[in-house]
């Protein structure tokens, strides 16, 4: 499977891609915590078969310093005990608001409870963007055939400063 097309490289895909940065940029500035930010994009990534996504945040994690048996066990976080109620609470969130074609409720008013319960308002719009924006990148990185192996941790920082 060989890349299709590189955004970056046509004049109009890198405008565009700069304003979606941007975006990332301000999630990454609000109060979410760091390894959240990257444990909701992994799991979301998992789903959506991105194999570039799912290989930058298991790296940004490593890089952080997250244990290795909450990276890997993030595909099957409801069957684990490594996880805050917290982040179980935005896990969930990011499958249901990945999974909207696939489920007729769209996000649980359950699940929904359980972020309010973990979550400020201000934390709370940061993950909906959140969610939005990694299943956005995944469905650009998935068309357009990118493939996972080659990303260098702390990539993404250095593009968005």
């Amino acid at each position: 499977m060989e890349p299709r097309f590189d955004l970056n490289a046509n004049a109009v895909g890198a405008k565009i891609g700069k304003r979606f940065a941007n975006t990332s940029v301000a999630i990454v500035q609000s109060s979410l915590p760091k390894p959240l930010i990257e444990l909701v994009e992994l799991r979301a990534s998992q789903i959506n078969g991105c194999g570039y996504c799912v290989d930058a945040h298991t790296k940004e994690l490593a890089a952080a310093g997250e244990p290795a048996v909450r990276i890997n066990l993030v595909a099957a976080w409801r069957e684990s005990t490594v996880f805050t109620e917290a982040e179980r609470a935005a896990l969930a969130l990011a499958e249901e608001g990945t999974r909207l074609a696939d489920a007729r409720h769209g996000v649980s008013d359950g699940t929904w409870a359980l972020v309010r319960e973990h979550y400020d308002d201000d934390q709370i719009a940061a993950l909906v963007y959140l969610v939005a924006m990694i299943n956005a990148a995944n469905r650009l990185l998935v068309i357009t055939r990118t493939k996972g192996g080659s990303y260098q941790a702390g990539t993404f920082e250095s593009v968005a400063s």
